[in-house]
């Protein structure tokens, strides 16, 4: 019972983490490095790595390079397009680094499909965000959706590694949240053409 509670919760804090990955690539890493490297989680064997300084320090200079990136114009931009498959990759490790007593083939598919697919697909909704506001308000209000992105990434990266459970009921309404937004614009989209 104890092993898959254990489980269960490393799932949720691995999901959660990928979502927050899909507002920001390297907040969540190094809310990651942090938690590992004070002891708060433990990681998988050979991801163990991630606490150690040299990865704490690296995920630190790339956070506030990431953060400090979003807020420049038309860098903004550049910086999603890269973001996208990057947070893929990135939502991908942290599930694999902390899902927990499960076979590699089922770690992996978890991690491909719940932690991959759910940055994507959180990181497309706020690269289409940010692309909408950059064509409706000339940019003004980029610095406005990266504040808010950040915010985000950082609340949802302390949900997932303090209170797991909670974090993967946020995740759940954010993924609801995506579904039904981009339903209503496809809606909309061939509403107009017809």
């Amino acid at each position: 019972m104890f092993e898959t509670t254990a489980t269960l919760i490393s799932i949720f804090l691995g999901v959660g983490l990928a979502a927050s990955v899909g507002f920001r690539v390297f907040v969540p890493l190094l809310a990651l490095s942090l938690a590992s490297y004070f002891g708060l989680i433990s990681l998988n064997t050979s991801w163990e790595w991630i606490g150690s300084i040299t990865a704490l320090s690296t995920f630190a200079i790339a956070t506030v390079l990431e953060i400090f990136g979003y807020y420049i114009p038309v860098f903004d931009n550049v910086l999603d397009a890269i973001a996208v498959p990057l947070a893929a990759i990135a939502g991908t490790a942290v599930v694999v680094s902390t899902a927990a007593n499960l076979d590699p083939v089922v770690t992996w598919s978890l991690a491909i499909i719940a932690g991959g697919g759910t940055a994507a697909v959180i990181k497309g909704s706020t690269a289409t965000t940010r692309a909408a506001s950059t064509t409706t308000t000339a940019g003004l209000a980029n610095p406005i959706v990266a504040t808010v992105e950040t915010g985000s990434a950082t609340v949802m990266s302390v949900f997932a590694i303090f209170l797991p459970i909670l974090a993967i009921i946020f995740v759940v309404v954010l993924l609801l949240i995506v579904f039904f937004f981009f339903k209503k614009i496809r809606f909309k989209f061939k509403k107009e053409q017809n």
